[in-house]
């Protein structure tokens, strides 16, 4: 498995980010249940994509820097047939690990209320739920979660 640090609007990085919220769409029954602001090159300070050995991108992440050392994951993908290889986890190692190497302190993240399987893997992984915050924090179908670094 190797992770790439592509530019934004990569074909693999916009691929997977689609198929994201195709996905999403479809256990929401709606084109736009992002409550939040949909992140863009202009304000993700790093986008990474998993591949396996013979090239194929099979998931991604990025963050938003939030301010004073927070960092928000977004767009957090792993493609179906990959989900429990641990894929993820290695993506957010290096979310992670990039975001400590910045100075930042914290991770904070959304995810929906009918997402257990992200929930779970979350709370696996040291995120602890939180109060809904920003442009979360009056969505009933929001969950946060935030992990000190």
């Amino acid at each position: 498995m190797k992770i790439t640090q592509p530019p934004w609007d990569d074909p693999d990085a916009t691929a997977l980010r689609d198929r994201q919220r195709a996905e999403i769409a479809a256990i929401y029954g709606t084109p736009d249940s992002d409550p939040g602001v949909p992140p863009s090159a202009a304000d993700i300070a790093v986008f990474f994509v998993a591949h396996e050995d013979d090239g194929t991108a099979v998931g991604c992440a990025g963050l938003r820097h939030l301010g004073e050392g927070v960092g928000e994951v977004k767009r957090m993908y792993v493609a179906p047939a990959w989900r429990g290889s641990g894929v993820a986890a290695l993506i957010l190692r290096s979310l992670e690990d990039w975001a400590r190497a910045q100075g930042w302190t914290s991770l904070r993240l959304e995810t929906g209320d009918r997402l257990s399987g992200a929930v779970r893997f979350y709370t696996r992984s040291g995120y602890e739920r939180i109060p809904n915050f920003g442009a979360y924090a009056d969505s009933e179908s929001s969950l946060c979660f935030e992990r000190m670094l």
